[in-house]
This record gives C-alpha cells, sequence and structure tokens, in this order.
C-alpha cells in the first residue's frame, strides 16, 4: 500500500512538472510572434478603454521638381543719367542678385564726379556707352560740337565705347554720320515706361510688361533726379519677366 501511495505521489508531481513546463514553453513562443501594429500602440490608453487609432505607414512621396517654364525671348535692360552715388548702387545691388549684366549709359560730368562707382560698374560685368558730356540734345549742335560732347566724356570714361545714345533719343542723318565716322553706333530703346516721370513704381512695371517682346531694349534710368520707383520696380521687372520665360541678356555696346 505504501508503495501504490508513493506511485501515486510522483504521478501526481510528474503531471505538475509537465503542466509547468507547459506554460513556460508557451510563453516563450508568444514572445517571438510579432503583434499587430493597432494591439502595440497605446497600452495605457486601450486599458482605460479608449478608442485607439491603428498607425499606418504613409508613403514617401518623391521629390517633384518645379515645372520649367518654356523659353519665350531674350530682352535686354539700360539704364541712363548716371552715376548716381544714392541711385546707382542700389540698381547693381539688385542686378548683381538676380545675375543680370546690363549697359549703363553715362553722363560724362558724372562720371568725372563718381569714378568709383564707374569702376563698380565694370567690375560687375556691366558694359558703359556715352550719353554726353552733360546731357545735350545732339540735333541742336554742329559737328564738332557733337564730337566734343562725346570726346569729352570718353576722356573722363578712360576708353571709346561702342555705343552712343543720344539724350532724349534726340538724332538725326548728321549726328548718325559723325557717330558712325567714329567707329560707333547708336543704340536706342524699344519700351519707355517713362520711369524719369516718376509715375509710379506700379505704372512703370505695368508699362514695361504691357510693351515687352523678345529683343526688347527697356529704357531706365539711374541718375538725373529721384529714381526711388525705379529702384522699386526694378526687381518686379525682373521677377515677372523670368516668370513669363524671358531671359536678360547684355547688348553688344
Amino acid at each position: 500500500m505504501r508503495e501504490l501511495s508513493a506511485v501515486r505521489v510522483r504521478r501526481k508531481w510528474l503531471v505538475v512538472l509537465a503542466a509547468m513546463v507547459a506554460l513556460v514553453l508557451g510563453a516563450a513562443l508568444a514572445e517571438r510572434v510579432p503583434r499587430p501594429i493597432s494591439d502595440a500602440v497605446a497600452p495605457t490608453a486601450r486599458a482605460a478603454g479608449a478608442e485607439v487609432e491603428p498607425q499606418h505607414h504613409r508613403p514617401v512621396a518623391p521629390d517633384v521638381p518645379p515645372a520649367r517654364v518654356p523659353y519665350r525671348g531674350t530682352v535686354y535692360l539700360t539704364f541712363d543719367d548716371g552715376p548716381d552715388p544714392r541711385w546707382t548702387p542700389q540698381v547693381l545691388d539688385i542686378l548683381r542678385r538676380h545675375g543680370i549684366e546690363a549697359v549703363f549709359f553715362e553722363v560724362g560730368t558724372s562720371v568725372a564726379a563718381h569714378p568709383g562707382l564707374v569702376r563698380r560698374v565694370r567690375r560687375e560685368g556691366h558694359l558703359i556707352g556715352n550719353h554726353t558730356w552733360n546731357h545735350a540734345s545732339l540735333t541742336t549742335l554742329r559737328g564738332r560740337a557733337i564730337r566734343a560732347q562725346l570726346d569729352r566724356t570718353e576722356r573722363a570714361l578712360g576708353e571709346r565705347p561702342r555705343c552712343v545714345r543720344p539724350p532724349y533719343g534726340a538724332h538725326d542723318a548728321r549726328v548718325d554720320e559723325v557717330i558712325r565716322s567714329r567707329g560707333q553706333r547708336v543704340m536706342l530703346w524699344t519700351v519707355d515706361p517713362q520711369d524719369w516721370a516718376r509715375p509710379g513704381a506700379d505704372r512703370i512695371v505695368r508699362r514695361i510688361l504691357r510693351e515687352v517682346e523678345p529683343g526688347a531694349r527697356i529704357l531706365m534710368h539711374d541718375g538725373g533726379g529721384d529714381r526711388s520707383q525705379t529702384v522699386a520696380a526694378l526687381e518686379r521687372v525682373i521677377t515677372r519677366l523670368q516668370a513669363r520665360g524671358y531671359r536678360f541678356g547684355l547688348l553688344d555696346c
């Protein structure tokens, strides 16, 4: 009887031991099985009975480059009546910021007064044209006086520019012949926003945008008076023309 009782006791302990082993193995297997994302998120909220929104991985959208504006044509900026110690530097700053080069038709008296500005204009890649010594209307002068106006400006510049822009656009066959005989050429404009009259920056911008076309030579002023409106309009003119597909070139002067 005692042997039978001992056998029964051993069987009970074997059953208990087997049950414990099964529990341990089951727990180990459960840890190796990945849980759904919704089960792994915010256990505190789930225990409190709160509704938990399952998390999902959002696909990463590839970077899409901005659409390129089709090329519409090249236009050219020109500035008259400088250099001016207040306005010319501001114009140069805007052009440099946009990587644009222009032709500055300069008046000899201002060239002589501000040689440092002349050097900066050249240093930043712009070209200089002859706009006479004191903004004279060349059609009112004889040939010798026309040449004197141009010569005096060129001595102040230290060079002979290829292009001459007669003030007010005033030229005739006689003026053209004098300029041509010097190996130079007349360079006028095709778009005149009349910024010299200070009509307001908005109107300057509208006039240029209305009249511009491929190959346009745009007239603006960096000297000869208050050019704050020109400076205010210039940045907008550049960005809006670029948005239309225009590029800025440098005239052969």
